[in-house]
C-alpha cells in the first residue's frame, strides 16, 4: 500500500489555511518504518513554533484517522522554509524580487548553469537576475558581475534565496 501524496497535500493545505499559513511543500521520503513526511509552511510575517505545532497536531490526527499514510509508522516534521528557502512557484519569484538568489539551470545559459545574483523581476515566465561575483572567476564570454541574465522559468532546476544578514 502506498501513500497518496495528493491526498496528503490536500489535507495539509486545508489545515494550513485554517491556521492562517500557506502550504509551501510536502515531501515524503523513505520506506517502511523509516518514512519521513516533511511539511513546509509559511506566512508573510514569518512562521512561529506555535504555527508548526498547531499544524503538526491537526495534520497528524487527520492523516491517522484517514489512514492517508498506510502502515501507521512515519515521522512528521512541520517547519518554515528557512532563510535559504527554495523558490518553487511563479508567486515565489514575484514575492522575492529584489532578493539575492542562487540558481541552477537544466540547460546552460550563456555557457553557464550556475548563477548567483539579485532577482530583479519575474515576468512572462522569465527570471531576470543581475549577477554578482561568485567564488570562481568567470571564464571569458561567461557571466560577469553586474551582467543581466534572463532565464526561462522552465529551465530553472533549482533556486534558493541567499540569506543577507
Amino acid at each position: 500500500m502506498t501513500a497518496d501524496v495528493e491526498k496528503i497535500r490536500a489535507i495539509a493545505a486545508r489545515v494550513a489555511s485554517t491556521h492562517g499559513v500557506e502550504l509551501v511543500e510536502i515531501d515524503l521520503k523513505g520506506g517502511g518504518k523509516a518514512r519521513t513526511l516533511k511539511i513546509t509552511i509559511d506566512k508573510p510575517e514569518g512562521v512561529t513554533h506555535e504555527d508548526c505545532a498547531n499544524v503538526s497536531h491537526e495534520v497528524s490526527a487527520i492523516l491517522d484517522v484517514e489512514d492517508a499514510v498506510p502502515g501507521g509508522s512515519y515521522t512528521l516534521e512541520v517547519s518554515s522554509p528557512g532563510l535559504d528557502r527554495k523558490l518553487l512557484t511563479e508567486k515565489d519569484y514575484m514575492r522575492f524580487a529584489g532578493s539575492r538568489v542562487k540558481l541552477m539551470t537544466r540547460e546552460p545559459v550563456n555557457g553557464n548553469r550556475h548563477f548567483e545574483g539579485r532577482l530583479e523581476r519575474f515576468q512572462d515566465g522569465k527570471v531576470t537576475l543581475e549577477t554578482i561575483a561568485g567564488k570562481k572567476k568567470p571564464k571569458p564570454g561567461h557571466n560577469h558581475p553586474g551582467q543581466r541574465v534572463e532565464i526561462d522559468l522552465a529551465n530553472v532546476e533549482k533556486a534558493n534565496l541567499v540569506p543577507e544578514i
